[in-house]
Formats: C-alpha cells, sequence, structure tokens
C-alpha cells in the first residue's frame, strides 16, 4: 500500500484532495495541519479512513518522521492570502518559505517518490499579456506573491540538486464545497455564496470588471493526482486553471440568475497587491498532464451553492461578514 501525505490537508483544497486519494484506493492516507486556517470539520466523515496529525511545516523534527517512506506528498499547507500578507507578511514567510523549505528537506530524508507544490498564478503579478504562459518572467506585486514563488525555485532546485521529483501547479483562483467564508481573507465566491443565501449586496473592491480565471475544486484536484503520476515533469511548473476568464461582475450576475433575485453589489477602493486580470494558458498541462477541466462556471457555481445552501439549512457553514471584503487572489 502506498503512503499519501497531504500537508495542509484540513484546508478547503487539500480536504478535497483527501477524498480524491481514499477513492483511488491504493494506499493510505496521512494528514499534516496546524488547523491555523484548516478545519476538522472539513474532513469529518473521512475522518475514519485517514491518519490526522496535527504538526506544523515549520517543525522540521516534527514533520521529518511524518513524512518519511511516503509515496507521494502534496504540499497545499500555507497562509494563503496576499492582503494578509501585506498587513502582516512574518507569519506567511514562515509558513509559505520556511514550511516549504522543510517538507522539500524532508522528503529528501524521507526518500519520498513524488512532490506536487501548492504554487500560485500570483507569481505572474499584474501582466497586461494574457493569457499567462509558464515561459513569462515572474512579476510578484505582493510577499505573498514572492513567497509563493520562491517554493517554485525551492522545487526545481531541489529537484536538480538533490534528485527529488517535484512538479509545481500554479492555481488561479479555486472555488468550490468548504470554502470558508468566514475569513476576511476568504475567496471572493464563496463570501458571494454567503450573501446570496443571507439576501445581502456583497461589496466588491474596484470596479467588478477585474476578471480571474475561476476553477472548479474538482477540476483542480484531478490535475494534482495526475500530475503526481506524469513521467518527465520534474522540476517543472504548470498552470492550473481552466483557460478562461469572468469578471465579479459577470459572476456575481450569474449567482443571481441563478437563485432568481436581485442584488446591487456595492464597491469599495481597490486594493492593494490585487492584479487586475487572469487566465491561465493550459496548453502545457494538457499537453504533459492530461489535464481535461470537466465544469462549467455554471456547472460549478451551482454545485457550490448547493453546498452551502445545504451547510447553511444544517447549521454547519461558517460564520460570515453580510458583504464581501475579498477579491480573489489566487
Amino acid at each position: 500500500m502506498k503512503k499519501y501525505i497531504v500537508a495542509g490537508g484540513a484546508g478547503f483544497i487539500g480536504s478535497a484532495l483527501v477524498r480524491s486519494l481514499l477513492a483511488l484506493g491504493d494506499g493510505c492516507v496521512e494528514v499534516i495541519d496546524n488547523l491555523s486556517t484548516g478545519r476538522l470539520d472539513n474532513l469529518k466523515d473521512v475522518s475514519s479512513k485517514i491518519v490526522f496529525h496535527q504538526a506544523d511545516v515549520r517543525n522540521f523534527d516534527v514533520i521529518c518522521p511524518l513524512i518519511a517512506a511516503a509515496d507521494s506528498v502534496f504540499h497545499v499547507a500555507a497562509i494563503p492570502s496576499v492582503p494578509k500578507s501585506i498587513v502582516d507578511p512574518v507569519p506567511s514567510h514562515e509558513s509559505n518559505i520556511d514550511g516549504t523549505f522543510n517538507v522539500l528537506r524532508a522528503c529528501v530524508e524521507g526518500g519520498v517518490r513524488k512532490v506536487i507544490y501548492a504554487a500560485s498564478s500570483s507569481a505572474y503579478g499584474d501582466t497586461e499579456i494574457l493569457p499567462k504562459v509558464e515561459t513569462m518572467p515572474p512579476n510578484p506585486q505582493s510577499p505573498y506573491a514572492v513567497q509563493k514563488l520562491m517554493g517554485e525555485y525551492y522545487c526545481s532546485a531541489f529537484s536538480s540538486c538533490y534528485g527529488l521529483d517535484t512538479t509545481s501547479l500554479r492555481f488561479f483562483n479555486v472555488y468550490g464545497p468548504r470554502q470558508d467564508p468566514g475569513s476576511p481573507y476568504s475567496g471572493v465566491i464563496s463570501i458571494f455564496m454567503n450573501c446570496l443565501l443571507h439576501h445581502n449586496s456583497p461589496t466588491i473592491h474596484g470596479d467588478g470588471e477585474q476578471t480571474r480565471d475561476f476553477t472548479y475544486i474538482d477540476d483542480v484536484v484531478d490535475l494534482v493526482i495526475k500530475a503526481s503520476k506524469a513521467p518527465g515533469v520534474a522540476g517543472k511548473v504548470f498552470n492550473a486553471g481552466n483557460g478562461k476568464r469572468y469578471s465579479l461582475n459577470q459572476i456575481w450576475g450569474m449567482l443571481q440568475k441563478i437563485e432568481g433575485i436581485e442584488l446591487q453589489a456595492q464597491h469599495a477602493p481597490p486594493r492593494a497587491g490585487d492584479v487586475r486580470d487572469s487566465q491561465s494558458d493550459t496548453t502545457a498541462a494538457v499537453r504533459e498532464l492530461g489535464h481535461a477541466p470537466r465544469f462549467t462556471i455554471e456547472d460549478g457555481l451551482r454545485r457550490t451553492l448547493e453546498w452551502y445552501r445545504e451547510s447553511l439549512r444544517s447549521g454547519t457553514l461558517p460564520q460570515a461578514k453580510p458583504v464581501a471584503e475579498s477579491v480573489p487572489s489566487a
């Protein structure tokens, strides 16, 4: 039986990945998470099928023996917020850079076969060229973007220097069930969902015409697993988006149409560090990893809304502010 490690497995993306790895049925799944942003509730229905370690990737001595002898390590642990990294850059630096270094070092010492690293499309910055192609020079505009880019560089260096098979996936704007609307740094779609179900008008930073490559969680997780099995991609970086882009105004309009209500969005000044437009070029991921997104934006929004509706009905949805205070930051 294979041993899979998901660092950050109690988070939004990590918990979805845990479920998909369990569905493979060919190994045991262990989660490392310090629960600073992750939630045990995200793993409640699979808790009996996994091994959970409450540990911090910043503590090498603790995580090293946990990672040892794993077949694959999926490193999605991070403090994933552009604005938080601007307000208080030290914790995110320690988690996103020092933590990534510790995971890679532990993988080398533990003889791990494959590492998949959750990189970020924020590495591209606010370039006018669309779509974003992996060969473009990076232009990070926030501490978070710099930190995630440094993780890519470390992955590449560990591949070339130590023979560790690493692949970095630049996540664009992932959304779907279990994305926490309770944090002021949440993704915008999760906050839109909360506003919609409570019939509150969201507040959008800027004019709402900024665009993002919104990618449904199941498509992202499918790509992560494909990357873990793909040969000949050690040290490489791939976009993990769906190749399309939608404005925040469009997304809010779609959700109102789905729900059959009209709520005028409010607007606030743009935020520091946010890019204007983002869209992935998926050519390389399709060619080398077999990337094949299955969900349209309408499909993904409907599935996500249904989960939020059921969670609200059952009283398990985390409390959120009545207005959207966040623009997605990949």
